[in-house]
C-alpha cells in the first residue's frame, strides 16, 4: 500500500515526532506560516477559526516556513512563544520546513501534487507582482498563509492562495462541505 498524507513522518514544534494519523477522522486546513510577512495577522482569524469549529472535527495545523524573503528567521521556540504571546495559537503547530523548491518537505510535495493550483493563485501572484516580488508560475506554494483543506478520509478536497482569508466565504463552504462528509 502507497503512503497517505497521514503516514509522513513530521515534528511538533516542541520536537516530538508526529503524523497527521494523530488527526485521522477530522477535517484538517494545513497553512504554511510565518511571523514576520504582511499576512501574519492571519493568525488571528485561523486561531478564530479553530475557536469556532474544533468541537465539529476541524483541526488547523500551522507549519512555519522561512521559504519567502526571510518572513520565518525564528527557532521553533521564538516561533511558538510569539504565536501563542501574540496571537493566542492553541492550534497544533510542526516544526519549520521548506515547502518550495527542492527541499520541500515530503507532506507539501503530497498537498501539492494531490491539488496543483490554489484558488485566487492569480490575484496573488498580481499582487506579489505589484510589489516587486517574483511568485512562481507553475502549481508552487506561492506564499506564506497558503492554505490546505484536508477531508477527513485524508484527502485533500481545496486549496487557497495566501491572499485569501481563513473567514473568506470561499474557505467556510470547503470546509463546510468537508465537515459534513462522512469519513
Amino acid at each position: 500500500m502507497s503512503q497517505t498524507l497521514f503516514d509522513i513522518p513530521l515534528k511538533r514544534i516542541d520536537g516530538t515526532p508526529a503524523t497527521l494519523g494523530e488527526f485521522s477522522g477530522k477535517v484538517l486546513l494545513v497553512v504554511n506560516v510565518a511571523s514576520k510577512c504582511g499576512l501574519t495577522p492571519q493568525y488571528a482569524a485561523l486561531e478564530k477559526l479553530y475557536e469556532a469549529r474544533k468541537d465539529q472535527g476541524l483541526e488547523i495545523l500551522g507549519f512555519p516556513a522561512n521559504d519567502f524573503a526571510g518572513q520565518e528567521p525564528g527557532t521553533e521556540s521564538e516561533i511558538a512563544s510569539f504565536c501563542s504571546l501574540t496571537y493566542g495559537v492553541t492550534f497544533p503547530m510542526f516544526e519549520k520546513i521548506s515547502v518550495t523548491g527542492t527541499t520541500r518537505h515530503p507532506l507539501y510535495d503530497a498537498l501539492v501534487a494531490a491539488q496543483p493550483e490554489a484558488e485566487g493563485a492569480e490575484a496573488m501572484r498580481a499582487l506579489l507582482s505589484s510589489r516587486g516580488r517574483s511568485a512562481p508560475a507553475t502549481s508552487d506554494v506561492i506564499w506564506n498563509f497558503e492554505k490546505f483543506v484536508v477531508g477527513r478520509d485524508g484527502r485533500v478536497v481545496a486549496r487557497f492562495a495566501p491572499n485569501v482569508a481563513p473567514d473568506d466565504e470561499r474557505v467556510s463552504q470547503a470546509l463546510d462541505a468537508a465537515l459534513s462528509a462522512a469519513g
